[in-house]
């Protein structure tokens, strides 16, 4: 990017800040550019959408407000339209799409789509609006609702993968999803040669970690921790164990040393990616398909998510994202 104000050299800057959301302040990591001919400060944009993202997140983790994919996952929970739910919520006509889409729900309304998760409480929304359909249309809706009412969720590897930790700063406001973890793993299994376990770790962990510097949010799901050998996730040994169709295979080396090879015989769902999340996939294989699991694992221990966390046992903030020095350096 050149400077808006000479066509010269600009650098890409953050420093702590503040933000007053709803009358509430909340603190964030500010990014802007600096002009190095003028000094001169400013943004664009993307950087104002990471900016406020950071903030929105905050908000919705204190209020107990659902984010846009779990609002969409609970209307197609109940195999409803948009306006349908709007309708049986008492929202205007297109506010539950809105939400959806990204706007901010108010702190009562964003109570109310956290409750209908729960198949039960929809339930009584659905018969209070009884007197606002056709019978037919009711008679549909109900049966939509038994479905979901009957449906047992199976026990997943979701709980065992992510742990006891939850969505935050801690991953990076990701959904938890064992589907999107497993194809983004598939994707860099089958996309690089010998992806063996201490590469895997670092590729996610750029994977994850570029997201939220360029779009405000993680990828995986899952959290990281600073070990010796640079940052991975949180029981990262679980993560790949539980993975279906994903095996591991022994390779010992000339020197004698053995390794662990993550392998598979599927490929990855590619239609699952956004257009965002797969730019992302392809930057960090574009940048690191060749490089070694040393070399990678030398270069995360250039990152301050890995040198503020060595010496500690918390999880790393997300927040170090902005700090990334691999993707100046390539």
């Amino acid at each position: 990017m050149k400077s808006p104000f000479t066509g010269g050299r600009v650098v890409l800057q953050k420093e702590n800040s503040e933000l007053v959301f709803r009358k509430e302040t909340f603190e964030y990591v500010s990014l802007f550019y600096l002009c190095e001919d003028t000094k001169e400060r400013f943004t664009t944009t993307e950087i104002d959408e990471i900016n406020l993202s950071q903030v929105y997140n905050q908000y919705r983790i204190k209020y107990g407000i659902p984010f846009p994919d779990e609002i969409k996952r609970i209307r197609r929970t109940y195999e409803l339209s948009a306006s349908k739910m709007s309708e049986i919520l008492g929202f205007g006509d297109n506010q539950y799409r809105l939400y959806e889409n990204g706007d901010m729900p108010s702190e009562a309304n964003g109570k109310i789509l956290s409750s209908i998760k729960e198949p039960a409480v929809f339930k009584v929304f659905v018969e209070n609006a009884k007197n606002q359909f056709e019978v037919k249309e009711y008679e549909k809706i109900c049966d939509k609702l038994k479905k979901a009412l009957e449906y047992k969720q199976p026990s997943t590897r979701e709980d065992l993968i992510f742990d006891s930790y939850s969505r935050s700063i801690y991953n990076g406001y990701a959904t938890q999803s064992y589907s999107k973890l497993k194809n983004i793993i598939l994707y860099f299994i089958e996309k690089c040669d010998n992806v063996f376990n201490t590469k895997m770790n670092k590729l996610l962990f750029y994977a994850d970690f570029l997201s939220y510097k360029t779009f405000g949010r993680g990828m995986t799901g899952l959290a990281y921790k600073a070990i010796q050998f640079g940052p991975v996730p949180v029981r990262w040994d679980r993560v790949y164990s539980l993975i279906d169709g994903v095996y591991p295979e022994i390779v010992e080396f000339s020197s004698g040393i053995c390794g662990t090879k993550l392998c598979s015989d599927l490929s990855p769902d590619c239609s699952s990616f956004t257009a965002e999340e797969l730019s992302i996939l392809e930057k960090v294989l574009d940048i690191f398909k060749s490089t070694s699991a040393s070399q990678i694992s030398e270069l995360s221990h250039s990152e301050e998510a890995w040198t503020n966390y060595c010496n500690t046992t918390q999880m790393i903030s997300y927040n170090e994202a902005f700090g990334l020095k691999a993707f100046d350096i390539y």
